[in-house]
């Protein structure tokens, strides 16, 4: 019997997945726990339907993080920090403060998006990678400073 997933199942498929699996495990398991409907033709224009819109969600989701990556690496964050003898930093600039001054400058990133190679702690400029999307990875200047 041929189904379609609607849900991920460990071993077995993931949801839209059309497969083909024994009629009584279908029957008994699949269908009855709500993992697979019937891969009728009218289940398998809906589910071509969805993967449609899915895709086109995608899209719009792609369009809007390349604007936002466009406005992103034009700016350049500038964080005064405490040094010691010899210019030595105090601590570091970590990927939540970097969120914390983004939100100051009205851009809602998630710190979890930020990926510090290293830490920021010498003075100077620093390229960091704030991952968008999937396929939209922006590039932001962190400059570190003495504080006067």
């Amino acid at each position: 019997m041929k189904v379609i997933f609607i849900k991920d199942l460990k071993g077995q498929g993931k949801k839209g997945q059309i497969k083909e699996v024994k009629d009584g495990y279908a029957m008994n398991y699949l269908i009855k726990n709500n993992y697979c409907v019937e891969a009728s033709k009218g289940n398998i224009k809906h589910q071509e339907t969805l993967e449609k819109i899915k895709n086109e969600q995608e899209q719009e989701e792609i369009k809007r993080c390349n604007e936002i990556k466009s406005k992103l690496e034009k700016l350049i964050l500038v964080f005064k920090v405490k040094t010691g003898k010899g210019d030595k930093v105090f601590g570091s600039v970590s990927s939540k403060q970097i969120t914390t001054e983004l939100q100051n400058k009205g851009y809602k990133i998630d710190k979890k998006s930020i990926k510090l190679d290293n830490e920021l702690s010498c003075l100077g400029m620093h390229e960091v990678k704030i991952e968008l999307h999937k396929q939209v990875i922006a590039i932001i200047r962190v400059q570190l400073v003495k504080e006067s």
